[in-house]
């Protein structure tokens, strides 16, 4: 099937890469990065503009988001029972629940690239949280734009090369998501030390 839709680029052009975008912000399985990737490998062929490329990915993924967002904000009450539990889709709404609930806007901006497996999820999960929309769609819409970038540009770069290039990305985002991770857990444990701190200062204060 991934073969079939890559075939799809150069035929299609620009439409299949907003199409994909757009379906893969809904949890739907379309590989977007490999064709954003493809075509970025078409644009340093020649046979696809770079503005519309970027541009086509960039409006699919936003628009993508907000129907996401739109469908947890409605159908929100029924996201639960939708989910298998311990199912991988159970696991990740409770991964962006978590980002959201612990980050805000910030886990929103980190879902669309670092943690991107996390993206759809948290499109749901912010609409089911009522979630401000203003806030959602400005950190949502930067953190696409380096999604897009980063993933048209590689393929544009690595023309000729995409199945490296992927392998590349993906060991990358890999290390960098759990280096993100990391620093959250150290930022968290001293936020709780200091607290903790703070708490037995004011119990010696105390008469």
């Amino acid at each position: 099937m991934i073969d079939t839709l890559l075939a799809l680029v150069p035929a299609w052009g620009t439409g299949i890469v907003a199409l994909a975008t757009f379906l893969s912000c809904l949890a739907l399985p379309i590989p977007s990065s490999l064709i954003m990737l493809t075509a970025g490998a078409f644009v340093a062929a020649g046979d696809l503009s770079l503005a519309a490329t970027a541009g086509a990915a960039f409006a699919g993924a936003v628009a993508g988001d907000q129907a996401g967002y739109a469908a947890g904000r409605w159908g929100g009450a029924r996201l639960d029972r939708l989910m298998v539990a311990g199912s991988a889709p159970a696991r990740r709404i409770a991964r962006a629940r978590t980002l959201a609930e612990r980050w805000g806007g910030p886990g929103v901006f980190l879902s669309r690239w670092l943690f991107s497996p996390l993206g759809p999820y948290m499109n749901f999960v912010a609409g089911a949280a009522r979630l401000d929309w203003a806030g959602f769609t400005a950190w949502g819409t930067a953190g696409e734009a380096i999604w897009v970038a980063v993933y048209v540009g590689t393929g544009f770069a690595f023309a000729g090369q995409i199945e490296a290039a992927a392998d590349i990305l993906g060991n990358f985002s890999g290390a960098l998501a759990a280096g993100a991770v990391a620093l959250m857990l150290g930022l968290w444990l001293r936020a709780a030390l200091r607290a903790d701190r703070a708490t037995r200062d004011l119990s010696r204060d105390a008469p």
